[in-house]
């Protein structure tokens, strides 16, 4: 049975205001968050010490974006820090991060910028299912600009910023 996507991108609901799908699939280099912490570990993949948002070249000349560049991916629901990755394997209209990266908000305001790259800042918090219940990552429409702020530091390692 089909059931219209709440989001989709290439003319579907959403796809307007953030005319990008973001695609959070398993890393590559890791199982799942595991590994995020170590600094060895994040300095063979990291770009700019941020997680890797993998990118079409037409996307990424159409937004100023280049190679190595630091932008913001965001939408109604969040917005966070990452590295791009300009590569031809990605078709226009979709981009890539890999779940697993580590939380890193700037404050606690709800909204507040994930310094780090974790795409869950962008998902909806719904079920794949009544019966799944797992996460709706593949149903995300985003948008991407070049990140022109102050750089903060990333925050996701070495403990909790706020302790009660």
């Amino acid at each position: 049975m089909w059931f219209e996507k709440a989001e989709r991108s290439h003319g579907g609901p959403g796809s307007d205001k953030f005319p990008l799908w973001l695609q959070s699939c398993h890393p590559n280099k890791r199982l799942h968050s595991q590994m995020c912490e170590s600094d060895a570990f994040r300095a063979t993949y990291t770009v700019q010490d941020r997680e890797p948002v993998y990118m079409s070249p037409e996307d990424a000349k159409a937004r100023g974006i280049k190679d190595g560049d630091l932008v913001r991916v965001f939408n109604d629901r969040g917005q966070l820090l990452a590295g791009a990755v300009v590569e031809d394997n990605y078709p226009p209209g979709v981009i890539r991060i890999y779940e697993g990266a580590w939380y890193g908000p700037l404050s606690e305001k709800v909204g507040a910028i994930d310094t780090y790259g974790d795409p869950n800042t962008l998902t909806m918090d719904i079920g794949t299912s009544e019966l799944a219940q797992a996460t709706s990552a593949n149903t995300v429409v985003v948008n991407v600009e070049k990140y022109t702020g102050e750089v903060p530091p990333v925050t996701s390692f070495g403990g909790p910023i706020y302790v009660s």
